[in-house]
């Protein structure tokens, strides 16, 4: 137990010092966030901190691989996708990378981690088992996919990212022990400890920022996870995606949202509810503190699903409805109020780099009416 203890405080350590060293390299190489009109942040910081999260999370699991806590396929799964999704990720944090080349990276490692799984090709829905065929591995590789980027979409703010990473990993590393799957909860629990160390140079107002390197490795990894703790017959990977709510219905939903508008999806904007949040006038601390809140209610909610295992969709389901509603709720909330800030020319903050996003706001709010559409 002892060595256990020592092990988990050297992760933790490892990411902080790792970190540490990453913001001195950004800084010297000018790996620079730097704020414009489509920003939630006004202070030059230097981004791609969450190669300290990678480089931690994959060198532990290589131990836990080496003395069997996981097995090799698990592992080489996870480590070899996640290889290839923070490589293309540090690349684009320090230089562009086109959207089609990183979209190409993507599905390699989502084809790369289902080849080691054996696919995926039934969904514990709780009461039953969907028996889905090729088709489920088609499903998972999209899934895979999306997850890494809206994962990256939503890492727009302090400490958001990190925030979620860690309370949904102890959330699901807690079931997976109590489901019997002691190996799979240490790699949660060993997840929530990499981005524990990183979150401390990362919470508002953040030294650094996560970067493309990170959020994208999170979301590939959570993804990979709920896949194989489905296929382990633990957790249902819904039980995953009510987990990951807060994330994913925020970020689908403004994606939907915008392709009804006509937009260009590759167009950076601001329009998703936390960012919107931001912009009214809450501080990054408030928003995620907030998020944290929302995962803690999922968080009991999946546990009465596990223990409820006959109503697991049905209380999948409901929290989606409820985080939909809540979603629409807060977007016509805080766009009637960026819309009146601005046509009363009220910048929130006096920040300059917030009028910017009250316009766009504001405009996006015209557009859909006068509220009707939430």
């Amino acid at each position: 137990m002892t060595r256990v203890i020592l092990g988990l405080i050297l992760v933790v350590l490892s990411s902080y010092s790792l970190t540490a060293l990453v913001r001195f390299y950004a800084l010297k190489k000018n790996i620079l966030d730097i704020p414009n009109e489509r920003s939630s942040h006004s202070v030059v910081t230097p981004r791609g901190g969450g190669l300290a999260v990678a480089a931690t999370f994959i060198f532990a699991l290589l131990f836990m691989a080496i003395f069997e806590i996981v097995s090799l396929n698990v592992a080489v799964a996870l480590v070899g996708g996640g290889l290839m999704i923070a490589a293309i990720g540090w690349i684009d944090d320090k230089n562009s990378v086109s959207p089609r080349l990183r979209l190409v990276v993507h599905f390699l490692a989502a084809i790369w981690a289902l080849y080691w799984l054996g696919g995926f090709t039934r969904m514990d829905i709780g009461f039953t088992t969907v028996h889905l065929g090729w088709a489920g591995s088609v499903l998972a590789a999209v899934g895979i996919v999306w997850m890494i980027n809206l994962y990256n979409f939503m890492d727009g703010i302090d400490g958001i990212a990190g925030t979620e990473a860690i309370s949904v990993a102890i959330c699901a590393g807690f079931l997976l022990f109590w489901s019997g799957s002691q190996g799979l909860a240490g790699v949660c629990i060993i997840l929530a400890l990499a981005v524990g160390g990183f979150l401390v140079w990362n919470w508002p107002p953040a030294r650094i920022f996560m970067g493309d390197v990170g959020s994208g490795f999170l979301g590939y990894v959570f993804a990979v996870l709920a896949i194989i703790s489905d296929k382990s017959s633990s957790v249902p990977v819904i039980i995953w995606l009510m987990l990951l709510g807060v994330f994913i219905a925020d970020a689908t939903i403004t994606l939907f949202r915008r392709m009804a508008r006509g937009e260009k999806l590759s167009q950076p904007h601001r329009t998703h509810v936390y960012q919107l949040a931001v912009q009214a006038g809450y501080s990054h601390k408030q928003v995620t503190l907030v998020v944290l809140f929302i995962n803690i209610m999922l968080g009991m909610a999946a546990v009465g699903a596990i223990q409820y295992r006959g109503y697991l969709l049905w209380i999948v389901l409901a929290a989606f409805i409820l985080l939909t509603m809540v979603h629409f709720l807060l977007a016509h909330r805080f766009s009637s109020k960026l819309t009146a800030d601005y046509e009363a020319g009220r910048p929130v903050l006096d920040n300059p780099d917030v009028v910017a996003g009250q316009k766009e706001a504001a405009a996006v709010y015209e557009t859909e009416g006068s509220g009707d559409s939430y």
